[in-house]
């Protein structure tokens, strides 16, 4: 069995970030949950207030033999619009924040130099967090696999959608 690592991203929503990285290859599996905070043990329904200082963020485990943690990065940037803050599109607040919990020192230098090297593909300043990893929370389970669920829900037709197909037409080139 190859050894596997892990990586933690915000990207908002993590509905839309499980459903776009489960099809990258090299990943073998992407949880959603939170992380952040300031209360152990979140719920959706107190993370959605946005005052438990949690990200809704996705877990990734994956196979570093296939996919590098650079190439991850280079993943995160595409899914998601870094320059806004608290916010993607219509889902507005703190926990949707876009962030990169690293978990090693390796991870936190590559996701500097990542930023710093995106920052020329945007107009306006990025405003990702870079920060350790204190502890990740696995979500409620009718959270996990959401869009699979849910495809014809008009929230995963509008946001979802658009978001698996940019992606595609990346892992493409």
């Amino acid at each position: 069995m190859a050894k596997t690592e892990l990586a933690v991203f915000g990207a908002g929503c993590f509905w839309c970030s499980e459903a776009t990285f489960k099809m990258v290859p090299g990943i073998i599996k992407v949880t959603p949950g939170y992380a952040g905070g300031n209360i152990a043990e979140p719920s959706y329904d107190l993370v959605s207030t946005g005052t438990t200082g949690h990200t809704e963020v996705v877990e990734l485990e994956y196979d570093p033999t296939k996919i590098s943690y650079q190439q991850l990065l280079d993943i995160f940037w595409k899914i998601h619009d870094p320059t806004t803050f608290n916010r993607q599109g219509n889902d507005i607040g703190p926990q949707y924040r876009s962030i990169i919990l690293w978990t090693n020192q390796r991870q936190k230098e590559l996701a500097e130099a990542a930023k710093k090297e995106q920052a020329s593909h945007f107009t306006m300043p990025i405003v990702t967090e870079i920060k350790p990893l204190e502890i990740f929370y696995g979500a409620e389970a009718e959270h996990h696999n959401y869009f699979e669920k849910h495809p014809d829900q008009a929230y995963c037709k509008a946001v979802i959608v658009p978001k698996i197909v940019k992606l595609q037409k990346f892992l493409d080139q």
